[in-house]
């Protein structure tokens, strides 16, 4: 099948150049290179979340409960 990339040129020059230094054509390496990246473990797309159980464990005089606690009052922790 073929296809239509717009690369950008020092991509391109790049691609070309590694290419002739692995001694085969540039389609032979856009198509490793692809095989290679769909071969590639996939991440999620989701951010992971935690719940507050999860979450350090504060003790001493910054100790809050992280249920309940508004931003103003993190912050009037941290003013002196």
């Amino acid at each position: 099948m073929r296809t239509t990339l717009e690369l950008p040129d020092p991509l391109f020059a790049r691609l070309k150049a590694r290419a002739a230094s692995e001694q085969i054509s540039l389609k032979q390496l856009l198509q490793s290179y692809v095989e290679q990246g769909l071969m590639a473990p996939t991440h999620s797309a989701r951010p992971t979340t935690r719940s507050a159980s999860q979450l350090p464990k504060v003790e001493g005089w910054l100790a809050f409960d992280s249920n309940t606690t508004s931003n103003a009052d993190l912050f009037d922790l941290l003013e002196p």
